[in-house]
């Protein structure tokens, strides 16, 4: 499902790449931010239980289990200024191209946690789309919130929303880095929400250290958000 993601998100790319007239290759793009991101999405998930990790490196290290989506942004996030700067893009403008593709390639990744039953569900829940892994890698018999679904489902919406967005910013009608300001946004406000009927283990005052993680995102989005509005706006004349 990460695959089939990253194809998801190359296509995006592409498709962001067409319309906004740029020559950059999508193929290099995605399969340059996609390793870079897995890399990033291992390395964080091991390195939040270091004491785990040191005891027992290179089993952990090569297990395919585990990997953290904010790992996977700072990883994405590096291989994507050095992708600009190889095709002399503006760095704001790269990360416009592949925000709507990162949110919908996480979200068709997230399907993967879902089939696997890798321990991303909920808590126990009474509703009737309730599910139970008797046999997942993270077993349990008890209906649980099926979050991947949850986030599938977002990532959707934020994607089409970023889409929209990017659409406005052909012409030049719209700074370059509005995109990205809203997908750090969206996409940290989503995983915040949804952290709360997750199994994930609290610290940082009652919070996960993914809605921590979360916190930041919307603070570095809605700061650039607010530097890019200070730019367009009109000087008053006196």
């Amino acid at each position: 499902m990460v695959a089939i993601g990253l194809i998801c998100a190359f296509f995006v790319i592409r498709a962001d790449l067409r319309r906004r007239g740029c020559g950059a290759d999508a193929e290099n793009i995605i399969g340059t931010t996609g390793l870079a991101g897995l890399v990033g999405a291992r390395l964080y998930h091991l390195l939040e239980t270091p004491s785990e990790f040191f005891a027992h490196p290179l089993p952990l290290l090569f297990s395919t289990m585990g990997f953290a989506w904010f790992g996977a942004v700072i990883g994405g996030f590096v291989a994507l200024v050095l992708l600009a700067r190889h095709y002399q893009m503006k760095i704001l403008l790269m990360l416009d191209i592949a925000s709507p593709a990162a949110a919908i390639g996480y979200g068709v990744g997230r399907v993967g946690c879902l089939i696997s039953g890798d321990g991303d569900y909920g808590i126990p829940t009474s509703l009737p789309w309730g599910m139970s892994f008797p046999n997942g890698l993270v077993p349990t018999t008890e209906r649980v919130h099926p979050t991947p679904i949850y986030e599938f489902l977002g990532a959707l919406l934020i994607g089409y929303i970023l889409w929209r967005i990017g659409g406005r910013a052909i012409g030049g009608l719209r700074p370059a880095g509005e995109v990205f300001a809203f997908y750090l946004i969206l996409t940290g406000v989503a995983r915040f929400l949804v952290e709360f009927i997750r199994i994930n283990p609290r610290s940082f005052y009652g919070l996960t250290s993914a809605q921590a993680a979360s916190i930041a995102s919307i603070l570095v989005g809605a700061i650039l958000l607010l530097e890019l509005v200070r730019r367009i706006r009109p000087q008053t004349v006196i």
